[in-house]
């Protein structure tokens, strides 16, 4: 397949926010109550994430925090109601004994109220208490990133973990943080460790100038989650097919990370108006091309609303039992499929590169090909329909065989059920 591919290429991540994950209290724990080892709970989850085919482990924040993880307090520090960092470092090592890659959450642009060293903080005469808030909330102020001595201890925040033997970061709100200050502290950070993967939340804006000029690897492909989902509901594949598109474009820059849920937004099956479309939205996710994490719960059809309002997270971010055997067993089919399609996706890795080809869309029907830019023997054909009637869709000419699905293929032409998909290879 020509060059060698980085290890982040083969990543397909499961995410968990840690802190609901485990059950643990809203708010920091006394300075005199004992840490409580909540991270060890996780390794019981090792072996579940793997058995459903991801091998990373993206973690939400773990550092000592005020309430909900993203107001730090020490980013050199785990939370108690989490543990030590006896308990994040063996969490590691269990992770590496499958060969599960660690993701951490760097909040960089903002910090909690009580964070100790203002003098890294920027300052506002005019905001209560003196100091800029990040989007106007009170408890989370901003750091100053014109200051040097800020970037030096971003940079050293990232170092001290990847030493420790994370893999890389999702940097929090990194549309917010300037790019110079971004290029600063990765170039930094990859003269010490070149194969760490960094990844940066970015709503919206340029995505490319992040990775070109904030030296970032990735950043999170929030424009194709909502046209997932929207076309979905709205029965308007068009929207899809521009989003694809406009992923083409962003492939020539780097490998966006995707994704159908996270810890900030409602649960696809909260979302989506027809749950049948949960199969839809995710074969969408993993025959296109990028970096996919599934967000725990996604994966067993979890329903959560967020709402804008104190405490409106939590119903995404809920706990979970000790044990995935006791797991409610109707979430089952939708794990299987997640397993199948993976399975799917790591026999095609050349996916994270691979370019979308729209070949036949209405409002309600899809079919487009996939094929690999440094190799075009490698291609699949994938077919949606939303209809509640059968779809007789056509396709390029190739040889196609049934890879996942319920449909009929021809050389040119795919015949779906009512609210049918299918995948093919040619």
């Amino acid at each position: 397949m020509g060059a060698r591919m980085r290890w982040s290429e083969h990543a397909i991540w499961w995410h968990v926010y840690p802190l609901g994950f485990t059950g643990a209290e809203r708010e920091a724990l006394p300075p005199s109550a004992p840490p409580v080892p909540r991270l060890a709970g996780l390794a019981d989850w090792l072996d579940y994430l793997v058995e459903l085919g991801c091998n990373g482990l993206a973690l939400g924040p773990v550092f000592a925090s005020e309430t909900h993880g993203y107001d730090t307090l020490d980013h050199f520090r785990v939370d108690p109601r989490l543990g030590t960092e006896d308990d994040l470092l063996r969490l590691l090592d269990q992770a590496s004994a499958r060969g599960v890659r660690v993701l951490l959450d760097g909040v960089f642009n903002h910090v909690g109220r009580g964070f100790p060293h203002t003098s890294l903080l920027r300052r506002d005469p005019d905001a209560d208490g003196g100091f800029a808030t990040f989007e106007g909330h009170h408890r989370l102020v901003a750091l100053d990133h014109d200051q040097p001595a800020v970037a030096d201890y971003v940079t050293d925040v990232m170092t001290h973990w990847l030493a420790r033997g994370i893999d890389g970061w999702r940097l929090d709100a990194a549309y917010a943080v300037p790019l110079p200050f971004w290029r600063t502290v990765t170039d930094r950070v990859r003269a010490r460790f070149p194969e760490a993967w960094l990844v940066g939340e970015v709503i919206h804006g340029d995505y490319p100038a992040f990775v070109q000029q904030g030296g970032l690897d990735s950043v999170t492909q929030y424009e194709l989650w909502k046209a997932v989902w929207s076309s979905l509901n709205d029965r308007n594949l068009f929207e899809l097919a521009w989003a694809l598109d406009r992923h083409n474009a962003l492939l020539d820059a780097f490998v966006p990370q995707t994704f159908l849920g996270n810890h900030d937004v409602t649960r696809l099956a909260s979302r989506l108006t027809d749950e049948r479309h949960l199969a839809h939205a995710l074969v969408i996710l993993l025959t296109t091309a990028g970096v996919p994490s599934v967000y725990s719960g996604d994966e067993q059809a979890f329903r959560g609303i967020k709402e804008d309002r104190e405490g409106g997270d939590d119903a995404v971010r809920p706990a979970f039992p000790s044990h995935p055997r006791d797991l409610a067993p109707h979430g089952l089919p939708l794990y299987r499929l997640h397993q199948l399609l993976i399975g799917l996706r790591r026999r095609h890795p050349w996916l994270v590169h691979a370019r979308t080809t729209v070949a036949t869309l209405t409002n309600t029907a899809l079919t487009y090909t996939l094929t690999d830019p440094a190799d075009a023997r490698h291609t699949l054909a994938v077919a949606l329909n939303l209809a509640d009637a059968p779809a007789d869709l056509a396709l390029p000419h190739a040889n196609w065989q049934p890879a996942a699905g319920d449909a009929e293929f021809a050389p040119d032409r795919v015949r779906l059920p009512a609210q049918g998909w299918a995948i093919a290879t040619g």
